[in-house]
């Protein structure tokens, strides 16, 4: 089985993942996809009149439903789309990739993903707008969107209707096989990485940890996306304050070193030290963790945003402004901050230099509460095993769309029990390999995506103009009132 995973891991860094300076800088590989990223991302930002500024406060009055009219359309509301996109988004990686970036890319890694955290807000705008403007309500009541939605339809307007055609069905094979890689086995094999430490039982017997998590995966992927909101919606207010409330408490015991810590993350993300490689060195990795986080970029939050009950596209774009934001910059920031401070991500210890070689971040994270208060690793494995659980039940949903999009909507359930095996398989797969593969497969998916969204950003620029032409006048408040 790792070979399988090793060999496909190899044909898509081959193709997809080619140096850019051909390793002539700092001997640093950075890849064509990361450079995909940014360029997009600073491109929209600016295009968009840094929309992820400005709009901030209008989202927030959206999510606490001020704007909700009689004319709305959809299955579910904009904040159980978002929850329901955040609980893909904060997951795993907000504590195990944070890690493995600056085990990596050095201290100066958290600040080039803060950076992909504030460009991801304008690019998840760009693509959920464009999610709920082409999105399809199927006769079997469900709702498609994202790009296997936009890329065709909205390609077609411009003349490209072939080549969008063709992108779609790339995009939705990536979305396949990102879903089992990160979404999936990912999940599965760094929040087992910590349980085996902290209970011996799973060292031996590793697959009955799958047998339980695909069990109650399942019972919660089986009623769709309705099902998959109504538990994200609870659970991820939940974890994420609780995971706060855990991380405040080590800033709290190290107050004196926060002012430390931010400086090293300034100081080394533009004078980094040699564990990055040089600058490009902690760029790429800061870069590529946080997409792996927030998904910004990649089109999948897309698709969790579209079966909202929105009038207008833009609205649901402006949701989705807080999921960088929330992922990012709070979340990823704070656990970047429990790594620096308490110094985990440098070694120096045989577990934690195995850990990192191995790259098992929920390890090397666990270390960092583990410093403070030794009983904290026992609270983080409840903590891991809710982020796992939720993102794997959103990226189903993403798995199950593509899959419904390419085979149809009667072979759903047959992609529902992949998804299923593939959590046990998870369970003895290498975790190390898990990473590469995932981190792989996941940022596969800005390729076409981005494509599209820099073909039609001038659609969703005009759309926002419009929108903030009616807010000014007053027109959309006049809507809620009469709704």
């Amino acid at each position: 089985m790792n070979e399988i995973f090793t060999h496909i891991n190899s044909f898509f860094n081959d193709i997809l993942f080619f140096d850019i300076f051909f390793g002539k800088i700092d001997g640093i590989e950075f890849p064509f996809v990361v450079a995909w990223l940014i360029a997009g991302g600073v491109y929209l930002t600016f295009k968009m009149g840094f929309v992820n500024l400005k709009m901030l406060p209008h989202s927030l009055a959206i999510v606490r439903g001020k704007y909700h009219t009689k004319d709305d359309k959809g299955l579910i509301t904009p904040f159980e789309s978002l929850t329901t996109a955040l609980s893909a988004t904060v997951g795993i990686g907000n504590i195990a990739a944070v890690s493995i970036a600056i085990s990596l890319g050095g201290a100066g890694a958290a600040f080039w993903m803060i950076m992909a955290g504030f460009l991801g807000m304008t690019l998840k705008f760009t693509e959920v707008t464009l999610s709920i403007k082409y999105r399809e309500f199927l006769p079997d009541g469900t709702i498609m969107g994202g790009a296997m939605e936009y890329l065709p339809k909205g390609l077609a307007t411009k003349n490209l209707a072939t080549l969008g055609k063709y992108l779609a069905y790339i995009y939705a094979i990536f979305l396949i096989l990102g879903s089992i890689g990160a979404g999936n086995t990912f999940q599965v094999s760094q929040s087992l990485s910590l349980l085996k430490s902290e209970i011996p039982f799973f060292q031996d017997y590793p697959y009955v940890f799958g047998i339980i998590l695909a069990f109650i995966t399942g019972l919660v992927i089986i009623g769709g996306i309705k099902r998959i909101a109504q538990v994200a919606e609870f659970i991820v207010p939940f974890m994420v304050i609780f995971y706060i409330l855990m991380v405040f408490w080590v800033l709290i015991v190290n107050f004196s070193k926060i002012d430390d810590a931010f400086i090293l993350i300034f100081k080394e993300a533009f004078h980094p030290t040699a564990i990055a490689g040089g600058i490009f060195g902690a760029m790429v990795q800061g870069f590529k963790r946080a997409v792996f986080s927030n998904e910004a970029g990649l089109g999948s939050a897309a698709i969790a945003h579209a079966p909202a009950k929105v009038k207008y596209p833009i609205r649901q774009g402006l949701v989705s402004l807080y999921e960088p934001f929330v992922d990012t910059i709070i979340v990823c920031t704070m656990t970047a901050l429990v790594v620096i401070i308490t110094g985990v991500y440098t070694g120096g210890t045989p577990e934690l230099d195995m850990a990192i070689s191995a790259k098992e971040g929920t390890v090397i994270t666990s270390a960092g509460f583990g410093s403070v208060v030794s009983w904290f690793p026992h609270i983080l494995v409840f903590a891991i095993f809710m982020f796992a659980f939720s993102t794997m039940i959103s990226w189903s949903y993403y798995g199950e769309r593509a899959w419904v999009y390419l085979f149809g909507t009667k072979s759903s359930i047959i992609f529902k029990i992949i998804f299923l095996i593939f959590i046990i398989i998870a369970t003895i797969a290498n975790t190390a390999l898990m990473v590469d593969f995932s981190s792989t497969l996941f940022l596969a998916l800005a390729i076409p995506n981005i494509f599209g969204l820099l073909v039609l950003s001038g659609d969703v620029k005009g759309y926002l103009k419009e929108y903030i032409k009616r807010l000014k006048s007053g027109e959309l408040d006049r809507e809620v009132l009469k709704s």
